[in-house]
């Protein structure tokens, strides 16, 4: 089943300071399955990585700009995390306006790690069961999530995953996530 997602664009949304293998690994997994993913971010031109937040990591190109793309171009909706990523689409509106109305539509979201701060500040997880870095578990509690320790938590659309130790994992649940739901037309 190498073309599961053949068909399927996916919105890989961050910011400077992504988690470079929390966006190159699902990236990959998603390319290999058949997706087209597109990276949406704050600004045009390239986004700077990090590998653990803090040593560089090079750039990722941005292939639009997140107030320029509309939900309905895409499938499914991918929040990579690293600490500062997150906390930047948290504080931008337009980036949190557009996770709020991808969430509306019912298609399916992943995050892993911090990526899930987004989420929370959407006030998208109320009520949903979720997982994500340690640090971050309280905040997610408070915008009304419950939430489990565990490799990979899957309720309703929602896949999440706690940090890239558990990429292998995410990776295989996002693409049978993903594939679970009929392409746009």
């Amino acid at each position: 089943m190498a073309h599961e997602l053949r068909g399927r664009t996916i919105a890989t949304l961050a910011a400077d300071g992504v988690e470079r293998v929390e966006l190159d690994l699902p990236r990959g997994a998603l390319y290999g399955a058949g997706a087209t993913v597109e990276v949406l971010s704050l600004h045009t031109g390239s986004l700077w990585a990090r590998e653990w937040d803090k040593d560089p990591a090079g750039t990722i190109t941005v292939d639009r700009e997140v107030s320029e793309a509309s939900v309905s171009d895409y499938d499914a909706l991918l929040l990579p995390g690293g600490t500062v990523n997150p906390d930047q689409l948290r504080t931008d509106p337009t980036a949190v306006e557009f996770v709020r109305a991808f969430v509306a539509t019912g298609k399916p979201v992943a995050s892993i790690c911090h990526g899930p701060w987004t989420l929370a500040e959407a006030d998208v997880i109320r009520g949903r069961r979720l997982t994500s870095w340690a640090s971050i578990r309280t905040d997610l509690r408070n915008a009304g999530a419950e939430v489990v320790d565990e490799e990979v938590c899957i309720d309703g659309q929602f896949t999440t995953s706690r940090s890239p130790f558990d990429l292998p994992a995410f990776c295989a649940a996002i693409v049978e996530q993903f594939a679970a739901v009929p392409a746009a037309t």
